[in-house]
């Protein structure tokens, strides 16, 4: 019977970024995150998928737009596991947030937040 030593082994290992993408249920969310936002200023939001891929970061990411300026005001995308919120005049990172609804919660705290509901 041969013998295998640990010389005559090789292991490789393949790392994959984990990275998640906008959901329906978010794209769903954030409709009406924007309809109970438009009083506070937030005029619309899309999401539009980038024809950049970079490893770790999703290919779909929200633009919002508010009532001051007609330039998008906001950016958010997904990092890893975490949900980014850029001010897009800027270029500034303004939070990292555990969910997608944290995210647009930073912008403006307009949807109610009920535990064991999260549009992760």
């Amino acid at each position: 019977m041969p013998r295998t030593t640990a010389s005559s082994q090789q292991h490789t290992c393949q790392i994959i970024p984990f990275q998640m993408e906008i959901t329906s249920r978010q794209q769903a969310y954030l409709t009406r995150w924007v309809q109970a936002a438009q009083p506070m200023g937030i005029c619309d939001a899309d999401v539009f998928v980038s024809e950049q891929k970079q490893a770790g970061i999703s290919a779909g990411y929200v633009v919002v737009w508010v009532r001051e300026t007609p330039d998008p005001a906001y950016q958010i995308y997904c990092h890893g596991n975490r949900w980014i919120v850029m001010d897009a005049i800027r270029d500034n990172k303004l939070g990292s947030f555990n969910t997608f609804a944290d995210a647009l919660n930073m912008i403006r705290p307009v949807m109610p937040r009920e535990q064991g509901i999260v549009a992760a």
